[in-house]
C-alpha cells in the first residue's frame, strides 16, 4: 500500500482490527504481527478464509491475492494507522503511567469523567506497543475525552507510546520498584517513567501531579504546565491545588473535597488502604480539572467496585480473602503488606508470589519483602516460588516451589473465621487457589 492515508480509509470502511486469527470477526482488518513463537503471516489465509476482509502482511511470499496488502512491517504500520486515526480528533488524550495503580486510576478517573462526558478508556490493560494502538483505533468518533493507559518495562517505550498517542495531558501515578531488570534499578524507573512528562513539556501539554508522591516533582521540566493535587486536613482557600481530605481508610475509604464555591463533597468508596486512596484522590483531581460537578463525581467514586484480581475482597464460608494477584512488585508488595496487617480481622495469613522481572535485584528484594512480612502481625506466611526459596528459610514460613504445590496443600486446610492476603505476579497465577472455592460473596 502506497500511504497511511489509503489504509485509513480501507480502515474506515472496515473499523475493526484483529490481531488473532482465532478470533476473526467478519469484515475485519487483519493484521499479521510477528512474536517471538509466531509469524502471523502464516496465519492470513486463515483469518481471511473466516470472513477478513483484509490482511495486511509484511512477506511477500503469502500475498496471494489482492486481499493482502503487503507492508514493510506490520507493527509499525498498525502504529502509524492509530497515529493518523489519533490526529482525527481535537479532544482531551489522557495518558496514565507509573509504576503500581496505573489500571485501578483509569478505571476510577474513567468513571468519573464518564459522569459528564462521552468517553474511551483502554480496555483492560492493553498498555503496551501493540495495546495503545488498538485502544486508539477503538476510540468512535463522538468520543469527547480519551484515556490512555501505558505501560513500559524499558527506557524509551512511554516515549514511542507518547508518539503514538500523542497525549495532551498526563499522570504519573507513582514511581516504585517495578520491572527493575528491564530499566536497570530505580533511577531506570525514574527516567523511563518521566519520558510522559517530558513529552508533555515538549508539546505545551498538562502534566497532573500528586504532591504527596515522592519523586513526581523532580521529574518536571522547568516551566512545565501542571497541575497539583494533593492530601489536606483542613481546606485552604487559597491554594491552587485540588485538595482531598481523607477521613478514613478502613474499612473503606471516605474522602473530602471541594468546590470553587468551598462547599464540602464526600464520597465513600468501596476501596480500603492508603494505596488506594491515592488512585481516589486522583480521581476527584481530574474530574474537577475537567469541571465534572461535584455531585456526579462523589456518585462515580461511590460506584466503583474493585474487581479482576485487583484489591477484590472475596468472602467463601467465614473466610474473607483479599485477592490482589493480578501483578506484584516490590514496592505494590511492601504498601499491600503494610494495608493488610494494619486491619482489624482475626487471623491473618499473607500468601505471596514471586515477583518478576527484576533481574539481579530479584534476591534481594525478595529478601526485603519475606523480612517485612517476618515484622507484621500474620500467623501464617506462605512464599511460592523458587524466587522465594533462599529468603523463605531467613524467616519462620512455609515455601512451596509453584502454585501447584500450594494449591495441593491449600485445599487440605481449613480457613474457617481467617483473613487471607494473596499477592503475586499474574504470570503465578495465584487466582487458582479460589477455583474450587465456593464464593458466597465479592466485592
Amino acid at each position: 500500500m502506497r500511504d497511511i492515508g489509503a489504509l485509513y480509509e480501507l480502515f474506515k470502511a472496515h473499523p475493526i482490527i484483529c490481531t488473532d486469527s482465532r478470533k476473526v470477526e467478519p469484515g475485519c482488518l487483519f493484521f499479521a504481527l510477528k512474536g517471538e513463537n509466531f509469524d502471523g503471516n502464516r496465519f492470513a489465509k486463515q483469518a481471511l478464509d473466516k470472513g477478513a476482509a483484509f490482511a495486511v502482511i509484511d512477506d511477500p511470499a503469502f500475498a496471494l491475492s489482492d486481499k493482502y496488502i503487503l507492508v514493510s512491517d506490520v507493527l509499525h504500520t498498525l502504529q502509524r494507522l492509530a497515529q493518523f486515526h489519533r490526529h482525527q480528533f481535537l479532544i482531551p488524550f489522557l495518558a496514565i503511567t507509573g509504576s503500581n495503580g496505573k489500571t485501578t486510576t483509569k478505571e476510577l478517573i474513567s468513571q468519573v469523567l464518564a459522569s459528564h462526558y462521552r468517553i474511551y478508556a483502554t480496555r483492560g490493560n492493553l498498555n503496551n506497543h501493540i495495546g495503545v494502538p488498538l485502544t486508539l483505533l477503538a476510540i468512535p468518533e463522538e468520543a469527547e475525552i480519551a484515556v490512555v493507559e501505558m505501560g513500559a518495562n524499558h527506557q524509551g517505550e512511554i516515549a514511542v507510546l507518547c508518539e503514538i498517542a500523542h497525549p495532551t495531558h498526563g499522570i504519573i501515578t507513582n514511581i516504585g520498584r517495578a520491572h527493575l531488570e528491564g530499566f536497570g534499578g530505580l533511577e531506570g524507573v525514574k527516567k523511563g517513567k518521566s519520558e510522559l512528562y517530558r513529552y508533555l513539556a515538549a508539546h505545551n501539554g498538562v502534566a497532573f501531579v500528586n504532591k504527596d508522591e515522592e519523586h513526581l516533582q523532580e521529574l518536571l521540566s522547568p516551566a512545565q504546565r501542571a497541575v497539583f493535587y494533593r492530601r489536606t486536613t483542613s481546606f485552604d482557600p487559597h491554594s491552587l491545588d485540588f485538595q482531598v481530605r481523607l477521613e478514613q481508610a478502613e474499612p473503606h475509604i471516605q474522602i473530602t473535597f471541594w468546590d470553587e464555591y468551598e462547599r464540602p463533597y464526600t464520597a465513600n468508596s468501596k476501596l480500603s488502604g492508603m494505596h488506594n486512596y491515592q488512585n481516589v484522590m486522583t480521581a476527584v483531581a481530574i474530574g474537577q480539572y475537567f469541571k465534572v460537578p461535584e455531585r456526579k463525581i462523589a456518585a462515580a467514586i461511590e460506584s466503583y467496585t474493585p474487581q479482576n484480581m485487583r484489591s477484590q475482597w472475596i468472602t467463601t464460608g467465614t473466610t474473607q480473602i483479599l485477592l490482589d494477584a493480578y501483578n506484584a512488585n516490590p514496592t505494590s508488595v511492601a504498601k499491600t503488606l503494610d494495608y493488610f496487617a494494619g486491619l482489624d480481622k482475626p487471623h491473618k495469613i499473607a500468601i505471596l508470589g514471586a515477583m518478576k522481572e527484576l533481574g539481579d535485584y530479584s534476591a534481594e528484594e525478595h529478601e526485603r519483602i519475606a523480612r517485612q512480612a517476618s515484622r507484621l502481625d500474620f500467623e501464617k506466611i506462605i512464599l511460592v516460588g523458587d524466587e522465594f526459596k533462599e529468603a523463605a528459610r531467613q524467616i519462620a514460613a512455609l515455601h512451596f516451589d509453584d502454585t501447584h504445590a500450594l494449591a495441593e496443600w491449600y485445599r487440605q486446610q481449613d480457613f474457617s473465621g481467617c483473613t487471607i492476603l494473596i499477592k503475586g505476579s499474574r504470570s503465578m497465577r495465584l487466582e487458582s487457589l479460589l477455583n474450587n472455592d465456593n464464593t458466597e460473596h465479592a466485592q
